[in-house]
């Protein structure tokens, strides 16, 4: 099923806008690594919602940068990257893989922070964990303002030293294979190029809708 993956996001930013899972903290011990990284990330983005100056738009760009690094730092756009474009991720260039990757990357991010000024309190729990070879999937679902419940889980991995998010199924469907939907279409038409100047345009309409506002 493809969904509009605009549509999808605000769900998304839900899931980081609220103090911990509602089911246990971070500091429990049952929780997998994975989860903890989540729930840290979630509590480090609050602060910086939370934060008074965040209100002041004089103030707000150094805690908008923070936030972004965050979100930098938990996604693995690297890996979200490749498996979006699938297999002709590896026709790409490295220097084209490099640019779609910051482009996807400041895409995201983007639409990310100019929806978080919407956010309206929803609430999150926790719903468990599947752990397959090294990756695990962390299923949580939001509760919205009028009662709907809306599952969202977030596949990750360990890269490094850190586990990092490389999907995100929201109802049941995946970021990844939504874009990789949409994708194919331009690249079956299109050059690489041609398909990264069409995100980085997209960055640009975002960023000026946003300013309007």
């Amino acid at each position: 099923m493809r969904v509009a993956v605009f549509r999808l996001l605000p769900i998304l930013v839900a899931f980081f806008l609220w103090c911990g899972f509602s089911q246990a903290s971070a500091a429990d011990n049952s929780a997998s690594a994975a989860r903890r990284a989540l729930e840290i990330s979630t509590d480090r983005i609050l602060t910086c919602i939370k934060n008074p100056d965040y209100v002041n738009p004089v103030t707000r760009p150094p805690l908008r940068r923070q936030i972004e690094e965050e979100v930098l730092h938990i996604f693995d756009f690297a890996e979200f990257s490749s498996r979006t474009v699938g297999q002709r991720w590896r026709s790409f260039t490295p220097e084209q893989q490099q640019n779609f990757s910051d482009a996807f990357a400041d895409l995201l991010i983007t639409t990310y922070v100019s929806k978080i000024d919407g956010y309206n309190g929803e609430n999150v729990a926790y719903a468990g964990e599947t752990a397959s070879g090294d990756k695990v999937e962390v299923r949580t679902v939001i509760t919205m303002k009028d009662g709907k419940k809306v599952p969202v889980s977030y596949r990750m991995l360990p890269k490094g030293n850190a586990w990092r998010v490389y999907d995100v199924l929201i109802e049941n469907v995946s970021l990844v294979k939504n874009y990789r939907d949409q994708f194919k279409g331009i690249l079956n038409k299109d050059t690489p190029e041609s398909l990264i100047e069409r995100i980085r345009n997209k960055v640009k309409e975002v960023r000026q809708q946003h300013a309007t506002k």
